[in-house]
């Protein structure tokens, strides 16, 4: 009877384990597990950690630097109140107050994700200058640097040129920089470019100064009429005949007003200095052999200058029209020379003149301008001339002399044909 109730008792709970197993089988199961924290495996190209609003705009201008068009920054813990209220002025300030921002960026944008215990702000960036063009910058400390980068983009004749600074100049600063540099080197520069400048941002101690050109002609062109007027530069220079240097000035004056005419009717349609007219250039009086008197007065510069003769351009008027002439440093004074007007006036009236001698009909900024007052005068140096030839004539008995400006060299007398300048614009500029 034992055994039986033992079988009995197997049998139930085999039952009872069959029916369980079922149950099991047919129910879903749910396994629980304590949660563990998976470490963000991120390299820090992908993410950067940011922790206040320095940090933050700092990382943006990172993204800018390298010209990327965006990137990923983490929070984890943010001293500030609002992180996206701090995105959007970050993103504010950098268009609106840093230079590289205000030249190079049109948009920033970003959006934040909260991750349960930190913040991920995807930064987009939209570009208006390429990479190229941010990497052109050149960074000027010192107005003489500036200075020189000028002289060698417009020796180049480049289209533009991007210049960042915290040298306290305008724009009014830039063009005046321009024109300086074009005005002291007449050897090298054909024209005067037409310039626009543009700064990034607007105010400030850090900018950007953006400084575009315009010219007449192609810059491979222009290289060509500046290597051609070298050439003739040095050839005119060398043909200057004296034993003092007030001897050798007249030399120079006397050979270019016979190689070259005055363009009596071109001066008329001009109206403004710098004018784009090859008869406004130093080319225009030594290659083409015909200017006005800008023209005349770039091309005695940029004789004197071959010399070592110190000569500066005078931008002025002459009896209410546009004008330039020269002033050059002889023997301790300055005096004006006006070479353009040595056929009408004689070159006796131009040649070594004082600031009182051009009183009444030439009009200047003489505040901005040195004082002629030297006691020199033509007919001094012609005197010595005189005196010297005197004392030749007594050395040589020989056929007669030439006076030496049958020398002058003047349009296709040095290397043949001279790639012709565009024709010249009447017009009033």
């Amino acid at each position: 009877m034992k055994r039986q109730i033992v079988l009995a008792i197997v049998l139930m709970v085999l039952v009872v384990a069959l029916i369980g197993c079922a149950n099991l089988l047919e129910d879903d199961v749910l396994t629980v597990r304590p949660h563990v924290a998976e470490p963000i495996d991120r390299t820090p190209q992908e993410q950067i950690e940011v922790s206040n609003f320095h940090e933050l705009k700092e990382a943006i201008l990172d993204f800018i630097m390298e010209h990327e068009n965006g990137g990923q920054l983490i929070i984890f813990t943010y001293d500030g109140d609002d992180v996206m209220s701090d995105v959007e002025r970050a993103s504010f300030e950098i268009m609106t107050e840093h230079p590289i921002g205000a030249y190079a960026v049109a948009d920033i944008s970003g959006v934040a994700t909260r991750i349960v215990s930190y913040f991920e702000i995807d930064i987009s960036i939209e570009y208006k200058r390429t990479l190229q063009q941010m990497d052109s910058i050149i960074n000027v400390s010192t107005l003489r640097y500036l200075r020189t980068e000028l002289l060698s983009v417009m020796r180049e004749y480049r289209d533009d040129a991007v210049f960042r600074t915290s040298l306290q100049i305008s724009e009014k600063d830039i063009l005046t920089l321009v024109e300086l540099t074009y005005y002291q080197n007449p050897r090298s520069i054909i024209m005067m470019p037409v310039t626009a400048v543009e700064v990034f941002p607007r105010t400030g101690e850090d900018r950007i100064f953006e400084v575009r050109f315009s010219y007449i002609d192609r810059a491979s062109i222009l290289r060509q009429y500046a290597e051609n007027l070298a050439l003739y530069v040095r050839s005119n220079a060398a043909l200057a005949i004296g034993d003092t240097d007030s001897i050798t000035l007249l030399s120079l004056a006397n050979n270019l007003v016979a190689s070259t005419i005055f363009a009596q009717g071109v001066a008329r349609s001009i109206s403004v200095h710098g004018a784009q007219n090859f008869a406004a250039t130093a080319f225009g009086a030594l290659v083409n052999g015909s200017a006005v008197g800008e023209g005349f007065a770039m091309a005695f510069k940029a004789l004197c200058d071959e010399l070592g003769f110190d000569c500066r351009v005078v931008l002025g008027y002459l009896d209410g029209r546009v004008h330039a002439w020269n002033i050059v440093l002889l023997y301790g004074d300055y005096y004006h020379i006006d070479v353009a007007m040595a056929g009408l006036f004689g070159i006796e009236n131009v040649f070594l003149r004082t600031d009182e001698d051009m009183e009444g009909r030439y009009f200047w900024d003489r505040e901005n301008t040195v004082t002629c007052d030297g006691e020199l005068t033509y007919e001094d140096v012609v005197g010595d001339e005189e005196d010297e030839e005197d004392m030749e004539d007594d050395e040589y008995d020989g056929e007669d002399e030439s006076d030496g400006l049958d020398d002058v060299v003047a349009p296709n007398d040095i290397t043949g044909e001279t790639p012709a300048p565009p024709e010249e614009n009447n017009s009033d500029e």
